[in-house]
């Protein structure tokens, strides 16, 4: 799917998407964001005399904030801490910058205005957003690049994983033809986002797989975003990569 296609679909269903789009949010039950603090410390457990944590900064979007689990020890930057901590047998010092509705470029200005804690690895949850707003691949990949540039800066972190976009084409909230004009936009989105991330060198964490594979009684009730057991294998595929990259 490329953009001349793209745009030939908007033009021939445009009154459609936008009648079921706005019928969509009015209709979509609006879930709030995981509750509990927005950072910690876990695994204590591996605690020894030169266990220095290692830190994990996690950026995004209503997933990355915890929207479908009823508290973040449930949600995905607490879930990945702790996976990670297994996997790296020390101690993981965890952030949460998070905000629900928010595309590439504003979780940007969020971080720019957030108290960000220097990080080792940062793990980014976002493109959705820019998918339902239909931003175009140049902006998008140019939006995610000065994102990491001032994340990188600030944080001192050596380690970016990006999460690959869910399977936007199965969401059951969205109608059709509103569903399969979306997730053929983010698709377009994630085969870019993944060509970025292999000519930089960065990590591609391919989460389509996870949550297509998921039940939809896995997800949360809006039917929209993911639920508990989802958050958690998202987070264990994150830590694996994650732990990969980090040198002994």
């Amino acid at each position: 799917m490329n953009f001349l296609v793209l745009t030939a679909l908007k033009i021939s269903l445009g009154p459609i998407l936008l009648w079921q789009g706005t019928r969509t949010r009015a209709q979509t039950v609006k879930l709030p964001e995981a509750a509990g603090e927005s950072s910690g410390v876990v695994g204590g457990e591996f605690v020894t005399s030169n266990a220095t944590p290692f830190r994990l900064l996690v950026i995004g979007d209503s997933c990355a904030a915890g929207v479908g689990a009823a508290t973040q020890s449930e949600a995905l930057a607490h879930q990945t801490a702790l996976a990670l901590a297994v996997q790296l047998q020390r101690p993981v010092a965890w952030q949460l910058i998070a905000q629900s509705g928010v595309n590439t470029s504003q979780a940007l200005a969020l971080f720019e205005k957030s108290d960000a804690q220097s990080a080792n690895a940062v793990l980014f949850a976002l493109g959705v957003n820019d998918a339902t707003s239909q931003v175009e691949v140049k902006s998008y990949i140019a939006n995610t690049q000065q994102l990491w540039t001032v994340v990188q800066a600030k944080t001192g972190a050596h380690i970016a994983l990006f999460s690959g976009f869910p399977p936007v084409d199965s969401f059951p909230a969205l109608p059709q033809p509103l569903r399969f004009y979306l997730g053929a936009w983010a698709r377009w989105l994630d085969g870019a986002l993944q060509a970025w991330t292999i000519q930089q060198g960065h990590g591609y964490c391919a989460i389509k797989a996870t949550l297509g594979n998921a039940s939809v009684l896995d997800m949360a009730s809006d039917g929209y975003h993911p639920g508990p057991r989802i958050y958690a294998a998202w987070a264990q595929q994150a830590a694996a990569q994650i732990a990969k990259g980090v040198k002994v």
